[in-house]
Parts: C-alpha cells; sequence; structure tokens
C-alpha cells in the first residue's frame, strides 16, 4: 500500500474529514476569540463572536469537503439543511457561551473554560449534523 493510497483512503473518512473542518474552524473561533480579549472584550461575548466567525467557516468546509455528498441540491430542501445547520451552530453557541461565561464566573481562565466547551460543542454539533443536517435522505445535488 502506498502512501498516497493511504491518503486517499483517510480522506473518505468522514469523522477524519469532519475533525480537520473542525480545526480549521476553531483556528478561526479561537484566533478570534484570542484577539478579542486582547482588546479588552470581556470572555463571554469574545467567545461567541469567535464561534459565529468559526460557524461560517464550518459551513463553508462541511458542505463542500464533509458532506459533500449529502448537500441539497436546492431550493427548499438547501434553504431546510441551511437553517438546520445553522440551528445546531445556534445550539453549539449558547453551549459555548454559557460554558466560558459560567467558567469566568467561577473564576476558571477563560483557555480552560474555552477548551471545554470546545469538547462539548464538537459532540453536540458533530451528532446534530451527521445524524440531522447531512442525513443523506434529501435530494442530493449532483454538480460541484
Amino acid at each position: 500500500m502506498t502512501a498516497s493510497t493511504i491518503l486517499a483512503k483517510l480522506r473518505d473518512i468522514r469523522f477524519l474529514r469532519y475533525v480537520l473542518a473542525s480545526v480549521g474552524a476553531l483556528a478561526v473561533d479561537v484566533g478570534s476569540f484570542l484577539a478579542l480579549l486582547s482588546l479588552g472584550v470581556a470572555a463571554a461575548p469574545a467567545s461567541a463572536v469567535g464561534y459565529s466567525l468559526g460557524i461560517l467557516a464550518h459551513w463553508l468546509m462541511s458542505s463542500r469537503a464533509v458532506f459533500q455528498d449529502s448537500v441539497a441540491a436546492g431550493g427548499a430542501a438547501r434553504t431546510r439543511q441551511k437553517a438546520l445547520f445553522v440551528i445546531s451552530a445556534l445550539i453549539g453557541l449558547a453551549l459555548t457561551t454559557a460554558i466560558v461565561g459560567v467558567g469566568d464566573w467561577s473564576g476558571v481562565h477563560p483557555l480552560i473554560a474555552k477548551g471545554g466547551a470546545i469538547v462539548v460543542s464538537f459532540t453536540a454539533t458533530w451528532l446534530i449534523r451527521s445524524r440531522i443536517v447531512f442525513r443523506g435522505d434529501i435530494p442530493i445535488e449532483t454538480s460541484a
């Protein structure tokens, strides 16, 4: 088995692709979070803004590289899918903001609170997106 064959097989693993997309979105999220903290923005709002920017990055990566075979073709189905994605993101945002806010209020360092929030939010959004948003029983897009 060659290195290129192994890499091709790894690219076909949906969960791994989701993890990689999440790492990219997390970079946007945490980078924004840290930048806002350095500007004096309170931890909870900085977390919310960072997460929101990460949502946009995640949709772009998820719909093009993770669930590309389950993206709705268009019209009402695509609008529904985008709405469900946003709802899943808002659930993740609420979890993230609450965890960071409670952590900050409790005296936990914002980065530690953010770390816990990342784990909880990742798990929740993966379950929602893989089982509901991109579940595959909707008409899919046939061209790139």
